[in-house]
């Protein structure tokens, strides 16, 4: 088996910055949902222990209302309740319900929903499946299934937030997914220590052991089909023959750069109409000084959530007063930054296909250093020693990201399941795809899953037939 990778370093956007002492995680930055690492390991008879040292955070993250209104949500359950009794007289029963209820979708998504390669509806068609979905809130909004339980606006954006990592706004989001906040305040926030690239380091170690060639830095230039069979790939000059070809780059590069026009799954009418999750402006700073008033991960809620989103959604622009995450894991860790020293990864969330210049990046740089020196009570800007941004024109020109995507789809009612583009090419046998453009959906467990799916649709399709007796 042979991986051709565009970048010169294995893990696509999980890619790792090193420059002047500092480890930048360049793309996912939370880890949650650590049984699906574990699972992916333990294919290989291996475990996640063998390769990086996992610490769960406590407190899971600091979400930032003001500068007088800030919360740090401890891994406690029992501390997480009393902190929502105090906002909302009340809110500790309701939150023990509705994590209940979540918990059975968790169960079930985890067991049944993104396991199969959702190529048709009677995939779905088991006993316990529907007993699971009429038995909890499915198909009603997120939104509306949190207002059902909690009135105070802040614990309402506490727990509408996670589905952001699912590319998608609350109202438009299925009440499915509050497996999210089950993930998130039952199963923890974890850390590898030494950066996530380490999670990438002990894959890749798995993979070559099971005799996998990496050929790194080598672009793709053509799927090779004969008689409309995948038999291999075009890179420069030389042809690599291949019984099936997996497809992990982006969907709609494959399909529309790699393949002729008969060969694709989808037009570019198709791709027109689709929701597209975030895209993402990021900034990797180094700073020479330890700053204070942050956590590991900090969430600054300090504006309106439903501007932001509907600026990303409804009325695509550079967000007006948007909200960002920063990421401090050199808090966690000392080995990511040098003695005495900090590292922060910022993200705002932005519409997919926007206008992307360094006049734009310069802007929101100057807002996002004014608004940490606020935080840290310090001129940050007067420490910084090493900083980069990253945007859609760097997401297109490294990843040939569709529209500049960060996340991929949208995970909306219309665009789950069977609903998203196939994982199977409907016109090239052999020709499969994984990753975030199609089942289960963006994220980092998602698309371990994703990998997973298609390798035992691989494995079932392709296997030699058993001779009969």
């Amino acid at each position: 088996m042979t991986l051709v990778e565009k970048n010169a370093e294995p893990g696509g956007r999980a890619r790792v910055l090193r420059e002047n002492g500092f480890t930048f995680d360049m793309g996912p930055s939370w880890y949650w949902m650590p049984e699906i690492f574990e699972q992916w390991f333990q294919r290989f008879g291996s475990s996640v222990e063998e390769h990086y040292e996992l610490r769960r955070l406590d407190p899971s993250y600091q979400v930032i209302f003001s500068e007088a209104d800030r919360w740090n949500l401890a891994a406690s359950r029992e501390e997480l309740k009393a902190l929502f009794d105090r906002i909302e007289p009340g809110a500790a029963a309701k939150l023990d319900s509705f994590l209940a209820e979540a918990k059975i979708k968790y169960d079930l998504g985890m067991a049944d929903l993104v396991r199969g390669p959702a190529l048709s509806w009677f995939e779905y068609a088991k006993p316990r499946v529907f007993k699971g979905l009429l038995s909890t809130t499915v198909f009603r909004s997120l939104r509306d299934h949190v207002a059902d339980s909690f009135t105070d606006p802040r614990l309402r954006m506490l727990l509408e937030f996670p589905v952001l990592f699912l590319g998608a706004a609350p109202d438009r989001t299925p009440a499915l997914y509050s497996l999210m906040n089950y993930a998130d305040m039952s199963l923890g926030t974890w850390y590898p220590m030494g950066g996530m690239g380490k999670i990438i380091d002990g894959m890749v170690g798995i993979a070559k052991s099971q005799g996998v060639h990496f050929r790194m830095g080598t672009p793709v230039d053509k799927i090779l089909v004969e008689q409309d069979k995948a038999v291999g790939v075009q890179v420069g000059a030389t042809t690599l023959r291949a019984d099936v070809v997996i497809a992990s780059a982006d969907y709609h590069h494959v399909d529309n750069d790699l393949l002729s026009s008969t060969d694709r799954n989808y037009s570019e009418g198709y791709w027109d109409q689709r929701v597209m999750a975030p895209s993402s402006l990021l900034f990797y700073c180094g700073f020479n000084t330890r700053l204070g008033g942050l956590e590991h991960h900090n969430l600054f809620f300090d504006e309106s959530l439903d501007q932001h989103v509907h600026e990303i959604y409804t009325d695509p622009k550079w967000p007006s007063k948007p909200l960002m995450y920063v990421c401090a894991p050199s808090i966690t860790d000392p080995s990511v930054a040098p003695s005495g020293h900090e590292n922060l990864f910022v993200l705002i969330p932005i519409a997919a296909g926007l206008t992307d210049t360094p006049e734009v990046r310069e802007r929101y740089r100057v807002r996002i250093m004014d608004r940490l020196s606020l935080r840290c009570g310090t001129d940050v800007a007067r420490h910084l020693v090493y900083e980069r941004s990253y945007c859609i024109n760097d997401f297109k020109v490294d990843y040939n990201a569709y529209r500049g995507n960060a996340y991929g789809l949208a995970n909306t009612l219309r665009q789950t399941a069977v609903l998203k583009p196939s994982m199977k090419n409907r016109h090239v046998k052999g020709l499969y795809y994984t990753g975030q453009l199609t089942v289960p959906g963006p994220g980092v467990p998602p698309s371990l899953i994703s990998g997973q799916v298609v390798a035992d649709l691989v494995v079932k399709e392709n296997a030699p037939k058993r001779q009969r007796a």
